[in-house]
């Protein structure tokens, strides 16, 4: 009886004593590994049936048949590595004909990772994860770390796609246009300077948001927005319906030259904060209950007059407060030209910001653009990864 009860204590002791731990541990990896190998021989055997399949139909003729309608010849293979979501296939075995007509549709032609894991590497550096951490997830999935030229590869792919997306014909007529700009900073040889994005967010007849077209420039000056305002034009926009600007004076200069029969808003949220900034904190509270009080009305007629009683009570107390108010007083109340559903989309450049708040929080990862070209690149890849929802359009 002593016997049989130690035979029970002694298995469980050898079970759970630390000295038995590493002898499962390498037998549990070399398992998972054997059935990584499994899985990478088994899909390399269906990559290379596939591929003798297209070339068979791209020659007409299947191994040793001859055929009136036969177009060429095999010449055997060769072999190349190529990474795969299973894990990466060391010697793919790739046929060829004679004429080197053909062309496997399987992978494209001298890239080193399958469509599918390009598309979700690249998808990895529009969210914003760093290049060294993309590397670290891919070789935990895939067995490899994308290489310094499959990193290049990648970027030239998003940059030949940015620049056909830059050239696109746009619509002739949009509803409302929101124009901001956003900053970053771009690295010029050893030196670090900001610069501005400048960017035009469209809402077509359907209420549909898209980004139109940015452009860098060094500050937001008349000249920047004026080439960035011609674009549209010569890209076929030829009629807007509001236009939804800060206070910048070489913006507003623009619009006037270039849309001048275009109605445009005033952003109400700048123009509150340029009429706080000059009064007391004391009695902030009570002048901005005033001041939204002005464009909280249902309709113009009474917001005219909210406005006429704002100047008279505030303009000997606070004089710069209502000067800042008046500043472009005749853009602030435009937006009740359009249906009130409206109203709560097109009285600030909310819209814009909030696109801009969602680029920032995935490239804050990126301190400096190594170049111009790269800064806009990630900017529109990251830009159309983001949903835009509809808004009414009355």
């Amino acid at each position: 009886m002593p016997a049989s009860k130690k035979k029970p204590i002694t298995s469980q002791t050898s079970v759970s004593t630390p000295e038995s731990t590493p002898s499962i541990l390498p037998e549990q990896e070399e398992f998972r590994l054997h059935l990584r190998r499994l899985a990478v021989s088994a899909v390399q055997v269906l990559i290379e049936q596939v591929m003798r399949e297209e070339l068979e139909e791209c020659i007409g003729a299947s191994w040793g048949e001859c055929t009136p309608t036969r177009r060429g010849y095999r010449n055997g293979h060769y072999t190349r590595d190529l990474v795969t979501p299973t894990g990466r296939i060391e010697d793919l075995k790739v046929p060829r004909d004679r004429e080197g007509a053909f062309h496997t549709q399987v992978f494209e032609r001298y890239n080193r990772h399958a469509p599918e894991v390009a598309e979700a590497l690249t998808q990895m550096f529009v969210s914003g994860v760093s290049t060294h951490k993309v590397g670290e997830v891919a070789e935990k999935l895939m067995g490899v770390a994308p290489s310094a030229s499959a990193v290049s590869r990648l970027n030239q792919s998003l940059t030949e796609q940015f620049e056909a997306w830059r050239s696109r014909t746009l619509l002739s007529h949009y509803r409302i246009m929101y124009l901001d700009g956003i900053r970053f900073t771009i690295r010029h040889g050893d030196q670090c300077d900001a610069t501005m994005i400048l960017t035009a967010l469209g809402v077509d007849l359907e209420g549909s948001r898209e980004v139109l077209t940015f452009r860098a420039s060094s500050e937001e000056s008349k000249d920047g927005w004026s080439a960035l305002l011609q674009e549209l034009r010569s890209r076929g926009v030829g009629q807007i319906d509001l236009i939804i600007t800060d206070g910048d004076a070489g913006l507003l200069s623009a619009v006037a030259d270039l849309f001048p029969t275009t109605l445009r808003q005033r952003c109400l949220v700048h123009k509150q904060r340029n009429v706080m900034s000059a009064i007391p904190k004391r009695e902030q509270q009570e002048v901005m209950t005033d001041l939204k009080g002005i464009w909280q009305q249902e309709k113009k007629e009474e917001a005219l007059l909210n406005l006429a009683a704002f100047k008279a009570k505030y303009q000997k107390r606070y004089p710069e407060a209502v000067r800042s108010l008046c500043e472009d007083e005749g853009h602030l109340l435009t937006f009740y030209a359009f249906p009130p559903v409206m109203h709560r989309y097109i009285r600030s450049t909310n819209a814009i910001e909030s696109l801009f708040s969602n680029v920032c929080q995935r490239t804050d990862q990126i301190d400096a653009f190594t170049t111009e070209t790269s800064c806009l690149t990630i900017v529109w890849a990251v830009m159309q990864d983001i949903r835009l929802p509809k808004i009414p359009v009355g």
